[in-house]
């Protein structure tokens, strides 16, 4: 479903995928199937979105900035992609982000241009991320610092890496 009051230029959606009203989704970005995208967001072309992703309100997926399956971007989170940024000046290759399998990122983060938030990772609401992050970690912050270990379940494990929820241990 394609809201009829978003401008949708790419063909590259697959099934099941929701764009919501005011997107603006550039004619080659590649977005899977089963995706929610909710209102008031920017996907430019050179962005890769995998299935089952979420990406809420007032969020910019910038060039550079891949999304794998299972992804949750909360809302007005914000991507960078160029550390140097000036008015009508344009890097000849813009900064690579890339967002692995089942990570989150919490309501009104920052993360700079050029960094990996590994698979199943969570950051915080908030959160500001310069550096990255690794299978499973928790940071949260500004700027944002490494706080522990998630679960794949998705809650938090004891100082023994053991999931409180569910028993698994990450080690």
């Amino acid at each position: 479903m394609i809201h009829p009051l978003s401008d949708v230029q790419t063909k590259n959606i697959g099934e099941n995928t929701n764009i919501w009203q005011f997107c603006v989704v550039l004619k080659d970005a590649k977005i899977g199937s089963n995706c929610n995208i909710n209102a008031n967001v920017l996907i430019e072309n050179d962005v890769i979105i995998g299935n089952n992703v979420t990406v809420k309100s007032g969020v910019q997926v910038w060039d550079g900035i891949t999304l794998e399956d299972n992804v949750f971007i909360g809302p007005n989170v914000t991507f960078t992609n160029d550390l140097m940024p000036r008015s009508k000046q344009y890097p000849k290759k813009f900064l690579k982000t890339n967002i692995k399998k089942s990570a989150s990122i919490g309501a009104n983060s920052t993360i700079v241009g050029g960094i990996t938030i590994e698979k199943y990772a969570l950051i915080g609401a908030g959160s500001v991320v310069t550096k990255n992050i690794g299978i499973q970690e928790l940071w949260y912050g500004n700027p944002a610092k490494h706080k522990g270990y998630i679960c794949k379940c998705g809650q938090k494990c004891n100082i023994e890496l053991i999931c409180k929820n569910c028993k698994e241990n990450i080690k």
